[in-house]
């Protein structure tokens, strides 16, 4: 754990670091292709992305280009209350996504007053998953904020698929900069594998 929150600590520096981020640029570019021509990204129906932070690999064009192929998509909807937990809900357009409240962290979600969204575990579970992190191993491994929400969202997804119909468990994919990759990441039997890093 203290290997982690040291690790956690370095890339959080090393985001928000102007000199490195001013050549995040090409690299965004190069991620958003290689997302909206993936086959798991062409396939899915139902689709889980975070609302990315100025300093994380830019998923707006990957939302737009999920709405524009008539997919359903669902955004985070976190709670810091202990137990943190974390929600996928529906949004219908990236005006609705627009439209969203902005948390402290400077996170927009919807409110948390708003009980009419679909809940993607509750109307039918996800085919993909786009999963924020600090950091990436090429095997899967993965290094978030140390919330764990990502982890339990997919544990409690699993549980709710069996004896359902739902999906046990989608398709992860996390968008990555060069300099997030980092072959050795400490795992703990909690944490959720990555299927792939782009």
């Amino acid at each position: 754990i203290a290997c982690k929150k040291k690790l956690n600590t370095i890339f959080s520096q090393l985001l928000f670091n102007p000199r490195i981020e001013s050549s995040y640029y090409v690299e965004r570019k190069a991620s958003l292709r290689q997302v909206i021509s993936h086959p798991r990204f062409l396939a899915a129906r139902r689709i889980g992305i975070y609302l990315s932070l100025p300093e994380e690999p830019d998923t707006s064009a990957i939302l737009e280009s999920a709405f524009l192929r008539g997919m359903a998509c669902f955004v985070p909807r976190y709670a810091a209350a202990p137990p943190p937990d974390m929600e996928l809900l529906r949004v219908a357009s990236m005006e609705d996504v627009l439209s969203l409240p902005l948390t402290p962290w400077r996170i927009p979600q919807p409110a948390m007053d708003d009980d009419s969204r679909e809940d993607a575990i509750q109307g039918g579970g996800l085919d993909l998953l786009i999963v924020p992190g600090l950091a990436f191993s090429r095997d899967g491994r993965r290094l978030g904020r140390g919330k764990g929400f990502y982890d339990r969202f997919l544990c409690r997804l699993r549980s709710a698929a069996r004896g359902s119909a739902l999906a046990p468990h989608p398709y992860t994919l996390a968008v990555a900069f060069s300099v997030q990759i980092h072959e050795d990441i400490p795992t703990e039997h909690v944490d959720e594998l990555i299927n792939e890093v782009l």
